[in-house]
């Protein structure tokens, strides 16, 4: 079966977007996860900085990633370096 060229031209579309959103993720670090924080400690320093009703913890790239509330009731997707535990990207709403 053909397709047509718009079909094509979405596609290619489509596969551009998720390859842009794919790496979306900041550079945190280039140690190895041998050296990074385990999940445990990374969470712990997560609530020591404030963030609170975590939805999401996850690892993104080279970064920890979470999506939960600041202290001051305001949404955050953070990426984390995860051998200092330090904040590299803050997106607040």
């Amino acid at each position: 079966m053909k397709r047509s060229t718009p079909l094509k031209l979405a596609l290619a579309a489509l596969a551009l977007t998720v390859a842009t959103t794919a790496s979306a993720a900041p550079v945190c670090t280039t140690q190895p996860k041998a050296k990074w924080l385990t999940e445990a400690q990374m969470k712990a320093k997560i609530a020591k900085m404030g963030y609170r009703d975590i939805k999401v913890f996850q690892v993104s790239g080279s970064c920890y990633e979470i999506y939960a509330h600041t202290k001051d009731g305001k949404r955050a997707e953070v990426y984390f370096n995860p051998v200092t535990g330090a904040v590299v990207q803050n997106n607040v709403d």
